[in-house]
């Protein structure tokens, strides 16, 4: 059986204010997408890399892949105008070869802070339950602002944060469980949809989640971009302590 990481590289960037995309961004003379890629090379469970890349990079991510030694990189697929559309094209060349109890996990290429342990735990409950979604929950008072919006000094609605949780990649899923949802959302015209989990809503499928962390954040904005370089220097110190 085979553990197929789907890293999805297709996004713009256009809340980083930087003039290449995000995941493209050298952070230490290393693109960010090598170091989300490099945690899935390093996993042991994880088989091939499948990447769904932005338009005109994909040759300069290939020669980073080898620069840097990800040899589990399989192949490099062109993304789509969505998230969506760029899954699906990961999906079409993953069943050229794959098998329906294959488990792929969908990630973003812009979560370099992915652990080992979220890798292991998405697979392991991919396995017995077809999909894992990781999510982690939420600390912070959250509000909505419907009552607020354009600052009129509504009221705002407190929620229930122990009833709340946010969603991250991986997403792990069995092929064949993955390529029949894909189907159905066709059949239903269900065409936008951001992410697997989301599908599944749309769907009216069950969802299983696995523990996350809160390293595993998204790579979006300079603030972010800052964190994760404050990260690279707390795991560097480690190495000598």
């Amino acid at each position: 059986m085979s553990n197929i990481a789907l890293i999805t590289a297709g996004g713009i960037g256009s809340r980083t204010k930087q003039f290449i995309p995000k995941q493209f961004l050298s952070i230490k003379d290393k693109p960010l997408i090598v170091y989300t890629m490099e945690k899935f090379q390093k996993h042991p469970e994880i088989t091939d890399i499948i990447v769904v890349c932005l338009e005109g990079w994909t040759e300069y991510l290939n020669a980073m892949s080898l620069q840097f030694g990800i040899s589990k990189l399989k192949k490099i697929v062109p993304g789509g105008q969505t998230g969506f559309e760029s899954i699906h094209n990961g999906l079409n060349f993953i069943k050229t070869y794959a098998e329906d109890n294959d488990i792929i996990l969908i990630h973003d290429g812009n979560r370099p802070g992915v652990s080992a342990e979220t890798i292991s735990d998405c697979i392991a409950q991919s396995n017995i339950k077809d999909v894992s979604i990781t999510a982690i929950g939420i600390n912070e008072a959250v509000f909505t602002t419907e009552n607020v919006a354009g600052g009129g000094g509504g009221q705002p609605v407190l929620l229930n944060r122990d009833l709340l949780i946010r969603t991250q990649t991986p997403h792990g899923i069995k092929l064949g469980y993955l390529n029949t949802l894909f189907k159905e959302a066709e059949s239903k015209n269900i065409l936008d949809s951001v992410a697997v989990c989301t599908l599944l809503v749309e769907l009216n499928k069950p969802i299983f989640f696995c523990k996350g962390s809160e390293k595993n954040f998204k790579v979006t904005t300079p603030d972010e971009v800052d964190l994760f370089k404050g990260m690279m220097l707390i795991e560097n110190e480690k190495q000598f302590i």
